[in-house]
């Protein structure tokens, strides 16, 4: 008898080799904590857009606000610089979540152009309480990504993101802007 390993036993551990190798890289590892808080946040703030873009429809101006943006994301940078946070990242992550209010905002005005009317409910005044609202949650915002910034370059950054978003949305139009709004928040393989 040969002491070479015979054909089934080679056979026998390649397969043995490429399931343990497949179990390994299946394996997710848990979402940190913050996860689940700076996506609620995210959230909170494309149901916001609702409120923002009833007042588009009632006062005619367009979605589109260009020096509201620029401020906003300035506003950005000035805090993540007092928070220690790279200013690029943070101004990319207040435009994507400017990128998916607005989307929200023109699914629901073409909505309600179709229909010829908007819902009928109260309606808060933009400048001074919608404004507020996201002035505060953006300081939240920062500090929930504050504590996440550190996992956005982990393997499993967008497993996480993905299994974290499910179910948080109440529509399907509100569910591609938190989409939009998370689309950058994972750098692993950029």
């Amino acid at each position: 008898m040969s002491n070479r390993p015979g054909f089934f036993h080679l056979l026998g551990i390649t397969a043995l080799s490429l399931f343990i190798g497949s179990a390994q890289a299946s394996t997710v590892s848990a979402p940190p904590e913050s996860l689940p808080l700076l996506l609620a946040t995210m959230n909170e703030r494309l149901n916001i857009a609702d409120q923002v873009a009833l007042s588009k429809w009632d006062s005619g101006k367009p979605v589109q606000d260009g020096a509201r943006e620029a401020q906003v994301i300035g506003n950005a940078r000035v805090l993540a610089t007092a928070r220690q946070l790279d200013p690029d990242a943070v101004a990319e992550l207040l435009a994507a979540q400017i990128e998916g209010n607005k989307l929200v905002q023109y699914g629901l005005l073409a909505e309600w152009q179709a229909a010829g009317k908007a819902p009928d409910v109260p309606r808060a005044d933009l400048s001074t309480q919608i404004r507020a609202q996201l002035d505060q949650l953006q300081t939240r915002l920062l500090q929930h990504y504050s504590a996440f910034s550190a996992y956005r370059n982990a393997p499993d950054c967008s497993r996480w993101v993905a299994q974290a978003r499910k179910g948080l949305a109440k529509d399907q139009l509100h569910e591609l802007a938190l989409i939009r709004a998370t689309g950058d928040l994972c750098t692993a393989g950029k």
